[in-house]
């Protein structure tokens, strides 16, 4: 009987998921935001793009955290 090691493709899975999850989420808080305050033009598309990105970095940060995965560890030795 053969046992496979499934530890790195639920690393991947927990990753591919993490990425997913902060984009949709940080995708909903920045358009939520934006659209309370009723910007519009190329104010709304950079205001919103900032925004996304400030929650994107954030939400992975938390998960890093919590979920002991590292999106970002390519400047870590």
């Amino acid at each position: 009987m053969v046992s496979m090691d499934f530890a790195p493709v639920k690393k991947w899975v927990v990753f591919f998921f993490g990425i997913l999850g902060a984009i949709v989420i940080a995708d909903a808080l920045s358009n939520m935001l934006v659209s309370a305050t009723g910007m519009s033009g190329w104010m709304k598309f950079l205001v919103s793009f900032i925004l996304y990105a400030v929650f994107f970095f954030a939400i992975l940060s938390v998960l890093e955290k919590i979920l002991h995965i590292e999106f970002f560890g390519f400047w870590r030795e």
